[in-house]
């Protein structure tokens, strides 16, 4: 395809442009996809904060990385897709050769190819994603459903690796999309979720989700004590998720967790951020610290197959729909943290 298209530009901080661009040209084994709907998200909001990511983009480059859309066109060499299926392309896939793909350590890959650009009309998806990390939609599973697949999949892996058990006590720091995506999955686990959030609008969405109880940051002295409060037999959380990227939230992470518990650090701070912790505290009380980042094909194709099969439900999160135009907008408005989770971009529109 020739021509051009409407797609947000990221120039740096704060600064999003939607432009005319050249519809992307195909190489062997890559696919053009028409975009249905692509998602807000916390990772693209702080990218747009900062003007960068450290790990996936560097301006001036085409932005966003949650889509699902239809196949527009097909390159030379692609097989198993064609024109017409409907399809949710993955924002990054592994080169599967490296030391870390061969200890299945795939989200760690010394040359993780990311794909950005799913605010536009079309994107282009990478030969090694339609390969590794692209998958059909079925018919049953709506465009928005689909484009949830990678949050879900951070969120897996990160349960996962945490090694959380049915009956646990997990609390949550975060009630952002990532958070609430914590206390949606852990609940539906068998867990007994307290949710840490920072908005009296959060509290509602925390219930809604599934905590069994909130802990709202305006309304405690302490939030290390609050949650230890309500943990059993105030021992403190099996344990306990950092979905927020904040160092004070890391610190509480360690001290809200029980003797012999988890903390996860999933959420990344700013670059050059430090954290002082109780090195007392952590030895005597034989606490394990953990950071998961992004997502493996393995969980994707979990997370993938959790939507297909309706047991979590993705549309929960989507609290608004907006064109392409208010992109901007958007992101400001959510800057102001006004409650709504993501935000459903429509590009055709």
């Amino acid at each position: 395809m020739n021509g051009k298209m409407t797609a947000a530009v990221l120039y740096g901080k704060e600064d999003v442009k939607i432009e005319k661009v050249p519809i992307p040209r195909l190489e062997q084994g890559e696919v053009l996809v028409k975009v249905q709907v692509a998602l807000t998200c916390g990772t693209d909001l702080k990218v747009y904060q900062r003007g960068y990511h450290a790990r996936m983009i560097v301006p001036p480059a085409l932005f966003g990385h949650e889509s699902a859309g239809v196949i527009e066109e097909v390159g030379p060499g692609v097989r198993g897709f064609k024109k017409g299926m409907r399809v949710v392309a993955l924002n990054s896939a592994p080169c599967q050769t490296c030391f870390y793909c061969s200890r299945h350590q795939e989200n760690l890959c010394e040359d993780l190819l990311f794909n950005n650009g799913a605010y536009a009309e079309y994107i282009r998806v990478p030969r090694r994603i339609v390969d590794l990390n692209m998958l059909a939609i079925p018919s049953h599973v709506s465009f928005e459903e689909a484009a949830m697949v990678e949050p879900l999949a951070c969120v897996l892996r990160g349960l996962h690796e945490t090694s959380v058990e049915i009956g646990d006590t997990v609390a949550v720091i975060g009630a952002g999309p990532i958070g609430l995506m914590f206390v949606h999955v852990a609940q539906a686990m068998g867990c007994n979720v307290i949710a840490v959030v920072k908005r009296e609008s959060q509290i509602e969405a925390a219930q809604k989700m599934g905590a069994h109880d909130v802990v709202h940051l305006g309304g405690v002295k302490d939030p290390v004590d609050a949650v230890r409060v309500l943990s059993p037999a105030g021992r403190g959380a099996d344990v306990v998720i950092e979905a927020v990227g904040r160092p004070e939230a890391w610190i509480w992470a360690t001290e809200m967790v029980r003797k012999g518990g988890t903390v996860n650090f999933f959420g990344g701070c700013a670059k050059g951020a430090k954290v002082e912790l109780d090195t007392n505290r952590l030895h005597y009380s034989e606490v394990t610290l953990k950071a998961t980042f992004h997502h493996t094909p393995d969980a994707v194709r979990k997370a993938f197959a959790l939507i297909a099969e309706k047991k979590i439900r993705p549309t929960d999160y989507i609290t608004g729909e907006a064109p392409l135009s208010r992109l901007q907008e958007v992101l400001q408005h959510m800057m102001n943290r006004n409650g709504d989770i993501k935000t459903a971009i429509i590009p055709g529109q």
